[in-house]
């Protein structure tokens, strides 16, 4: 990214320049059905609303005002790859035609394997697609029915197998800690997702979500993951990934060097980024805006010409410092001390986390040493903003 040899997916220095990358998100929310632990913007059963989906991100994106060459883009969902390549190169070009694309922009898709074959992966390497990040979840034929996903592990193999023969940068999403998975279970879909060579992995635990199907099951008396069993299985992946090659560079992602998500690095590092689409959020120098997240909404103020903008935030001093602690200590070069750091170091409360080496400064950075307790230091630092130790007038 930097030169001809890239920088370690861990090192500061691209954490840094991180910051420096301009991005754009764009939200596809099509699903053949809905996850039982999603909660995000999405609709199912809808696909007869694509072409017109389309043509409102288009003009959208035609709306907005002028501004820099993307550095990344980010197709997230829902589901891209519900959508054609064709459609898909629509809205890549209109934001090459309104923004400009650097010359190694990254391109990213989110992807469902059984979306994907041969003759999709061509098509959307040559709209200009140059990264897929596959939704795998488990190599478990029964976890990945019980956590509704349609694909088997047998489609998995054969989309990635389809997205290196064009060339894209390749990525699986595993997701850990449904109730019935054993750590056999678990460990067997961390090594195949290893033995396929990916050039990134991200693996996050099974959580219930307010408003979910999963949390009516929940209420209902189905069996919630259990945070001991998740714990186990995330240090039994990344003691994997390590033996692989492959180095963490956040709390939940691994990759080789070249292969971070351009994306997601900009926005840990409070980098700039617009965003397109329904319920999208976006970011633009301390103003954090977000769309409205009812589709009929969004198509009907699109279409009429307006902005689909549901808020506007600007992000006050003392909310950025908190802010960028909280972004960037999840990143494995850590985050520099700036007022809030300092705060945190010099409390009493923080001894513990030194005296334990959950946390340590490196060079100026606060870094934390053991990922799984990262929420508690983040949460020890809320703990000094609601006593008044962190104030607006610090920063």
């Amino acid at each position: 990214m930097t030169g001809a040899t890239p920088l370690s997916p861990d090192d500061p220095r691209l954490a840094e320049l991180a910051a420096q990358w301009r991005s754009a998100y764009i939200h596809i929310p099509f699903c053949a059905s809905v996850c039982p632990y999603c909660d995000f913007a999405v609709v199912a059963g809808q696909d007869e609303l694509t072409d017109r989906y389309v043509t409102a991100l288009i003009s959208e994106i035609e709306m907005h005002p002028d501004w820099e060459t993307l550095d990344a883009v980010f197709l997230g969902g829902g589901t891209p790859s519900r959508l054609s390549p064709a459609l898909l190169q629509k809205v890549i070009d209109a934001l090459r035609n309104k923004f400009g694309l650097s010359s190694d922009a990254e391109v990213s898709m989110e992807v469902n394997p059984e979306d994907w074959d041969a003759a999709y992966a061509e098509d959307i390497a040559a709209g200009g697609i140059t990264r897929a990040s596959f939704g795998a979840q488990s190599f478990d034929d029964d976890i990945l029915e019980r956590l509704g996903r349609n694909h088997r592990a047998h489609h998995i193999t054969s989309a990635v197998e389809a997205a290196r023969q064009q060339g894209l940068s390749v990525s699986l999403d595993l997701m850990f800690g449904e109730p019935s998975e054993s750590i056999e279970s678990w460990a067997r879909s961390v090594g195949s997702a290893l033995d396929l060579g990916v050039a990134h992995l991200s693996m996050y635990a099974l959580t219930v979500e307010k408003g979910t199907e999963l949390s009516r099951l929940v209420l209902d008396g189905a069996e919630a993951p259990d945070e001991d069993d998740q714990a186990d299985k995330y240090e039994l992946a990344f003691e994997a990934v390590q033996a692989a090659g492959l180095v963490r560079y956040e709390v939940s992602n691994a990759a080789s060097p070249g292969h971070v998500c351009r994306y997601n690095m900009s926005v840990w590092a409070q980098g700039d980024y617009v965003s397109f689409g329904l319920g999208a959020h976006g970011h633009i120098g301390g103003v954090r805006r977000r769309n409205v997240r009812r589709l009929d909404r969004y198509l009907t103020e699109v279409e009429a010409d307006r902005r689909p903008t549901a808020g506007e935030d600007r992000i006050k001093e003392w909310a950025a410092e908190l802010e960028r602690l909280m972004l960037g200590l999840r990143r494995a070069a850590g985050v520099h001390m700036g007022v809030g750091g300092r705060t945190f170091v010099e409390a009493s409360e923080s001894a513990p986390f030194f005296e334990r080496e959950i946390i340590e400064i490196q060079d100026g950075r606060l870094v934390v040493l053991q990922p799984l307790l990262t929420d508690s230091v983040i949460r020890e630092i809320l703990g000094l903003v609601d006593a008044g130790q962190i104030e607006s007038g610090d920063c």
